[in-house]
């Protein structure tokens, strides 16, 4: 049984302030002293990394900074839940994983409280992940240009499933004390009691650019300025009191954590744990901390480097993972660094197991928007003005370092780039849903594709990938 006082923050649609609200409480909870758990609904990468600053302002939030559940002085990652690409039974095992030994956890929801996977019904949603952790919901309402209103709208966001319950609000972008009076007035007709007011001159926001805000990894310093004075004025403008004693209104969760527990890869004799290079810095931001936690479990040695910095691999290098990122925001200084792409570009040649999704596939390139890249991939990137955005259903076509042929995932496609060609004679995936294509690329131990994956629904991907640090490298 799990028993950590928990929250869901919601909002009718999106922009209505959840995540100012949700990185907010994250950051004043965790300055009182408590131990938060930081969650976000969805594949979003962006999200948690600023959660993970609010609860440990005082480190590195990277690649590689996974603390420990149960201490709040290291670095607690943000965690994603996403019953789309893990399914609805692995929610409640994750959460409580993530959560072990926290005071208190607060998940971010995505998009408005009952949006899910197009065409699917609730599968992916906030409402469903609040109903499968049976956690209270606070709803973030945007409230700039209404007034008596808000209670219609309240009422019928709380009446809609019956199975949600939605314990308070939040009242965002409050114009003026009269403005106040209005909505708090109309709400106690409702039923609902408001936990918060925030002003319209209280929004503290982190800057944007093409697929959202701006990583926190590339604004640090500011950043901990803007989640200090974030936390101040959430404190100031929510009771956090009642918050706290919705949080622990929540009933225990009959969940067993997940572990990630796979079977180690017996190394040959006198081989050692093989060292996995995984992509960081500023330009390779997006990663799911379970991915890592689950090389580790199959017996790799997991180490991040920067590939805007770093001119070498970490000594030992075996097996190379590029996550996701921003590589068209730094292509002028990853094609500068001229001894690493060729580091990298001798590593995939040699037949070492290579896992590259979306910015990772981008910098295996020959080129993007005219850089030249790593030259592992018989293709080119630019940037485009589509954005490509949705959940997929892919299975891989042939055998390669990640997954036998057959294997079937699921996924997220999140780019503003476009890749000539944009599959090879070896395609990663076939897309079976939405539509059905071939993408990405398998050639030597290379797997590189736009597709993100979140290997605790499949973790037998991990333990592959290590299994083939140890298999002789060619050079064919």
């Amino acid at each position: 049984m799990v028993n950590v006082p928990r929250l869901v923050i919601a909002a009718p649609s999106s922009g209505s302030g959840k995540t100012t609200v949700a990185t907010g409480l994250m950051a004043a909870f965790s300055e009182r002293g408590l131990a938060v758990s930081p969650h976000k609904v969805g594949p979003d990468y962006i999200d948690p990394g600023y959660h993970a600053l609010a609860v440990s302002p005082g480190a590195s939030v990277g690649a590689g900074s996974v603390g420990a559940p149960g201490s709040a002085a290291r670095v607690r990652p943000g965690r994603n839940l996403d019953a789309y690409m893990c399914g609805p039974g692995l929610i409640g095992p994750l959460f409580a994983h993530g959560a072990a030994g926290c005071d208190l956890a607060v998940v971010e929801g995505v998009m408005g409280l009952y949006d899910g996977a197009s065409g699917q019904g609730e599968l992916a949603s906030t409402a469903q992940v609040s109903k499968l952790l049976r956690a209270p919901v606070v709803l973030v309402v945007d409230a700039s240009s209404q007034s008596r209103s808000v209670a219609a709208l309240v009422h019928g966001f709380a009446s809609w499933d019956p199975e949600v319950r939605i314990g308070g609000v939040i009242l965002n972008k409050v114009a003026t004390d009269r403005h106040e009076r209005l909505l708090r007035d109309a709400l106690d007709e409702s039923g609902v009691p408001v936990m918060g007011v925030l002003r319209r001159a209280d929004g503290v926001t982190a800057p944007s650019r093409h697929l959202g805000l701006v990583p926190v990894a590339e604004r640090r310093a500011e950043a901990v300025g803007s989640m200090r004075e974030l936390a101040a004025r959430v404190r100031a403008g929510c009771d956090l009191e009642a918050l706290l004693a919705l949080a622990r209104s929540a009933p225990a969760l009959d969940v067993t954590p997940w572990e990630p527990a796979v079977e180690p890869v017996a190394p040959a004799a006198g081989a050692g744990r093989p060292v996995i290079a995984v992509a960081g810095g500023s330009a390779f931001t997006f990663s799911y901390a379970e991915n890592t936690e689950l090389l580790t479990a199959a017996g790799a040695d997991v180490v991040p480097f920067d590939p805007l910095r770093d001119e070498e691999l970490p000594e030992g290098t075996r097996g190379l993972v590029i996550g996701g990122g921003f590589p068209e925001v730094y292509a002028p200084e990853l094609s500068a660094n001229e001894p690493l792409r060729k580091a990298v570009a001798e590593l995939a040649y040699s037949g070492a197991p290579v896992a590259a999704e979306c910015a990772g596939l981008l910098y295996l390139a020959r080129s993007l928007d005219g850089a030249p890249m790593c030259g592992v991939l018989a293709a080119d990137a630019r940037m485009s003005g589509r954005l490509t955005l949705g959940y997929r259903e892919a299975v891989a076509v042939g055998d390669s370092a990640l997954a036998p042929a057959g294997t079937r995932v699921r996924g997220h496609e999140f780019h503003r780039t476009v890749l000539e060609p944009g599959a090879g004679a070896a395609p990663a995936w076939g897309v079976v849903h939405p539509e059905r294509r071939v993408e990405g690329f398998v050639q030597r131990g290379v797997h590189a594709s736009y597709l993100h994956t979140h290997w605790a629904a499949a973790p037998e991907l991990a333990r592959r990938f290590v299994e083939r640090c140890f298999v002789e490298r060619c050079t064919a």
